[in-house]
């Protein structure tokens, strides 16, 4: 089958396209032919090893030292099932899913063999019938991120709730649900994406690229970092001082990607009852993996980027 391989951490050039085996399905796993996957801001990490210190050494010891254990990296997928396991109950060969690789990696190829209970090596449900295979590894990674920080905030109707990086693959997503929730959701993002987080249903939107601060008297009861810690400005530092008496501020940092089908159910009724669309800013083929790479780094996408697997 095709993948990409990376053998070594570096610069989008160390991803390169190779014929390696097809994994076959153990009796407690499936094996998904891969429609779609992502190019998310995890991927990046893993591919590069830019850490800062002394985060990096864990990092290293847990994904790699001088390179990925797993050849074949890629968080994110959304394909078919083509055949499973004798243990396997809950799916059927042709049934459409969708989900996260987890510490397996290897959603940068045509298959990968997935247990069908939640671990720390992925989880997989049941696709949202009404969105492409694309779409669906935007919800899967951006939605996941959403709802395991946004429901920390045990958001109440009329609260208020600020999204800092609005315009990103969990951002973009976090707005809608926590409008869903009934907050009034403030985004934060830059001038260029405006427009687009106030479709999404943001009541006020903050361009981070004009101001440094909170405009004065304004409270929040949650905020959500998705952008990451790395990311730091005067204004991130201002929204962490306007809190409500008992408000929480939580960042997508804090801990790792859950692995939970359960909420990917969740992101199922939600995306097939219209509550939540992925932004989808570029689709690239496997074959220009590098390209993606190298978009997504630059750190101006809208949404997310998806990588379309075409079959032989």
């Amino acid at each position: 089958m095709k993948a990409v391989i990376c053998k070594k951490y570096g610069e989008p050039e160390v991803l390169k396209l190779a014929e390696v085996p097809k994994p076959i399905p153990k009796d407690n796993e499936v094996c998904v032919k891969i429609h779609a996957t992502a190019v998310t801001n995890s991927d990046i990490f893993i591919r590069s090893s830019k850490l800062p210190f002394p985060i990096i050494i864990p990092f290293r010891l847990m994904i790699g030292i001088t390179g990925p254990r797993k050849l074949i990296i890629g968080l994110v997928y959304s394909g078919e099932i083509e055949t499973v396991g004798k243990n396997i109950k809950r799916f059927k060969p042709g049934d459409l899913v969708y989900g996260i690789t987890g510490f397996t990696l290897g959603a940068y190829a045509e298959y990968v063999c997935l247990k069908e209970k939640d671990s720390k090596v992925g989880c997989i449900s049941f696709k949202p019938y009404n969105l492409s295979h694309e779409e669906a590894t935007m919800v899967a990674y951006g939605g996941l991120l959403a709802f395991q920080y946004l429901e920390q905030g045990n958001i109440q109707q009329e609260q208020k709730v600020l999204i800092y990086g609005a315009s990103g693959t969990s951002g973009t997503l976090a707005v809608q649900i926590a409008k869903k929730l009934g907050a009034e959701v403030t985004g934060v993002c830059s001038t260029a994406n405006l427009e687009m987080v106030k479709s999404l249903g943001a009541d006020y939107v903050i361009d981070y690229t004009k101001q440094d601060s909170v405009p004065q008297g304004l409270y929040f009861d949650f905020i959500l970092d998705s952008v990451g810690k790395a990311k730091t400005s005067k204004l991130k530092d201002s929204c962490k001082k306007a809190l409500s008496a008992n408000g929480k501020y939580t960042s997508i940092d804090n801990g790792a990607l859950i692995n939970s089908s359960q909420r990917l159910n969740k992101i199922k009724d939600y995306a097939e009852f219209g509550y939540i669309k992925p932004v989808l800013d570029k689709i690239y083929p496997l074959e220009e993996i590098v390209e993606a790479h190298r978009y997504v780094e630059k750190g101006h996408k809208k949404g997310g980027v998806a990588i379309t697997v075409k079959q032989k």
